[in-house]
């Protein structure tokens, strides 16, 4: 028996690695899977047939798959994506939000339009696939049909870090956590969990970055052998997020580097100082901010790294 069994998934963005790592790894422990690509260039132009090369794969394993070409910036292919999983396989447990591009560039040389694209395929594509899994199982919740719903989205490094040149990407994918948690409330009373990924790995995307090495699919080494730079690494962790064993894990932003599974702290409250109930005097909080928050000497700070 497979932890999946009987589970349908969908997985966006699983023509090429990370994503068709998760759809290989959903196959593998049971589930049936809607492998979602576009098929286009790592920054969103174009289309193709890489769906079908997943599907391809998993059907040699031995699994269930059936490709979907659509769009995620367009919420009514993401609507589409959902219905496919129900009349292909009879209904949905799990989504995994994995499709993602990239356009970088420093902010004074970044196009408006670059920001927007990048924008739409993480944080738009992320909330229209919630937005109608999260229809389906509210709908099975009330019909006394309940499923344990599973929304697993994807963040990276840079949006939980920053980086040089991707103040689209690295927004995005901070974005994306902001999501998650807010979904993680709003879904959690029927049965629902959603968390966050952020893998690592030897993508199309990390090969446009210099000095990064070049992509390599997560069907290029032996299933058992390990690579640090597998983009298959983190599926592992999502299967079993996507299981039954993982439903009391909810709102949870997960690393995934290497050998590592890392759970992530968000903001939260760090150093707190007060004033007495009295406002603030701009000219005098200077001296407390240095001293006991930044514990820093009050003059000479060139800069604070964040």
């Amino acid at each position: 028996m497979g932890m999946l069994d009987g589970k349908i998934a969908i997985v966006t963005g699983a023509g090429h690695g990370i994503g068709r790592g998760h759809a290989l790894e959903l196959a593998k422990h049971g589930a049936k899977v809607v492998v979602n690509d576009l098929g286009g260039s790592v920054s969103g132009e174009g289309s193709g047939r890489a769906a079908d090369e997943t599907v391809a794969l998993i059907a040699e394993r031995g699994g269930e798959a059936v490709a979907n070409y659509g769009n995620v910036t367009v919420h009514e292919d993401c609507g589409a994506m959902v219905q496919q999983a129900i009349e292909a396989f009879g209904g949905l447990d799990i989504l995994v939000n994995n499709a993602g591009i990239v356009r970088d560039a420093a902010i004074w040389n970044m196009p408006v339009d670059d920001f927007d694209a990048v924008m739409a395929v993480h944080v738009r594509g992320t909330w229209s696939g919630s937005h109608f899994a999260a229809k389906y199982f509210r709908e099975q919740s009330k019909a006394g049909t309940p499923r344990a719903g599973r929304i697993i989205n994807t963040t990276s490094g840079a949006g939980l870090g920053g980086n040089f040149g991707q103040s689209n990407y690295a927004t995005a994918k901070m974005a994306i956590a902001g999501l998650t948690l807010t979904l993680a409330i709003e879904l959690g009373g029927i049965g629902t969990t959603v968390n966050c990924i952020g893998p690592a790995g030897l993508t199309r995307i990390t090969a446009t970055m210099p000095g990064a090495g070049e992509a390599f699919e997560p069907d290029a080494i032996a299933e058992d052998d390990f690579h640090p730079m597998d983009p298959a690494n983190s599926s592992p962790i999502v299967a079993w997020l996507a299981s039954d064993q993982a439903g009391y894990v909810n709102g949870q932003v997960i690393r995934s580097l290497y050998d590592k599974a890392i759970l992530m702290q968000g903001w939260r409250e760090k150093v707190t100082i007060e004033n007495g109930n009295k406002k603030w005097d701009a000219t005098k909080i200077g001296g407390r901010m240095a001293s006991e928050v930044f514990q820093v000497a009050p003059t000479g700070i060139k800069f604070l790294q964040a």
